[in-house]
């Protein structure tokens, strides 16, 4: 539901197309991941790469197990850009948010804007309904100066993580 109205609205990028995941798409879900945990695993050097790569894979596993469990009414959706498989946004709207469970792109789709331009068409998507955009972010995630950016706020410390809130700006009447 999320998915077709995000690439509705006049703002979505015409090169990029969403689509829920499937199965079938499960490799490419991994190296999405996969990519996200590259420094941190490259950091783990007395392990052999067969080591690392049945660590991530391990890891992958259970978020997405994780998220299918906790986000039953979720929208899943890989990102297409340019007929590419670029990335994924996970997306749910709840009665008092629209909650983004994850956005990720593949290290070729990063530093384009193509991040920048999803994200705005959720915030534009979120203030035509009216609710607020929260997000989960690793205090050390690069990202985190986009949402600075976007004008997310931290709401709350969760140790390693900050839970993010974008409000819709209020229109202030002129007279």
């Amino acid at each position: 539901m999320l998915l077709q109205a995000l690439q509705q609205l006049p703002d979505w990028p015409a090169a990029v197309t969403l689509r829920a995941i499937s199965e079938q798409d499960q490799a490419l879900l991994f190296a999405v991941y996969a990519s996200t945990r590259a420094e941190e695993v490259a950091q783990l050097t007395q392990w052999s790469e067969a080591q690392r790569q049945a660590f991530l894979q391990q890891q992958f596993s259970a978020q997405h197990s994780y998220y299918q469990d906790q986000f039953p009414a979720a929208d899943f959706g890989l990102i297409c850009h340019h007929g590419e498989s670029a990335g994924r946004l996970y997306l749910e709207q709840r009665s008092d948010e629209i909650r983004l469970i994850d956005i990720a792109l593949l290290p070729s789709q990063r530093g384009n804007g193509l991040g920048s331009a999803l994200l705005h068409c959720v915030l534009i998507l979120a203030q035509q309904r009216q609710l607020p955009v929260r997000i989960h972010v690793e205090k050390q995630n690069p990202a985190m100066r986009l949402y600075h950016r976007l004008g997310f706020v931290r709401l709350e410390d969760k140790g390693v993580y900050d839970l993010m809130q974008w409000v819709a700006p209020v229109d202030t009447p002129t007279h």
